[in-house]
């Protein structure tokens, strides 16, 4: 596995972002990103893993980073399970890093941009029992959610931005609205904001983005 990209802020970090990016990008496609929020959190690290590079079905096997394989393009997605699995795992593992370093997992946020969002909506919901900062969900959907989610105190305490373009034809807008209504029916408390954009990142959308972190770990 490819060592993450670790932005270090300018003060003694005291918090931490673990951002995943898309099918196909890399763990410098949100990098302009992370420098850019980083100004306003300066006590914050940012973390930018990498996908292995695998074979996506849907993308007539061509290999490229991929947290996990598509296999069929239904509502919900078909995935190999086995691989969300062990990206969920490295995520786990990039927060057990960050608290034995010193960070309070209350105050790590798990950010993914489609696929890598799904990835975390999986780790935090389905996986990590414990306490976290909150997760950012841009432009994703939870192929793994049931139609409730048994959830723990802790878990639903985890605030969730939900971020989708309202003329996303990769991941259908109804796509992130049902993991949007999943999470907030099992009572977790989850906003929803979405653009006029399609499957991209826009400046309103980051300064969204800025406010909403700085609140939590400012």
């Amino acid at each position: 596995m490819t060592e993450p990209l670790i932005l270090e802020p300018n003060q003694r970090a005291d918090a931490c972002v673990i951002w995943l990016h898309g099918l196909g990008a890399d763990r410098y496609d949100f990098q302009p990103v992370a420098e850019a929020l980083q100004q306003y959190l300066p006590s914050t690290r940012f973390v930018l893993p990498q996908a292995p590079t695998r074979p996506v079905t849907i993308n007539g096997g061509w290999s490229m980073p991929s947290w996990y394989d598509i296999t069929a393009l239904t509502a919900k997605r078909a995935i190999n399970q086995d691989e969300l699995e062990h990206s969920a795992q490295t995520v786990i593992d990039l927060i057990e890093r960050e608290r034995d370093s010193g960070i309070d997992p209350a105050r790590i946020v798990l950010a993914g941009f489609s696929q890598g969002g799904a990835v975390v909506l999986h780790t935090a919901f389905l996986r990590w029992p414990g306490p976290l900062g909150g997760v950012l969900a841009l432009s994703t959907y939870a192929p793994t959610f049931p139609e409730q989610l048994e959830l723990s105190s802790l878990q639903c305490a985890c605030p969730v931005l939900c971020l989708h373009g309202q003329a996303d034809d990769v991941v259908l807008p109804s796509m992130g609205r049902a993991a949007f209504d999943c999470l907030v029916a099992s009572g977790v408390q989850a906003q929803w904001k979405d653009y006029p954009m399609r499957h991209e990142v826009r400046p309103e959308e980051i300064s969204d983005i800025a406010r909403w972190l700085i609140e939590r770990l400012h």
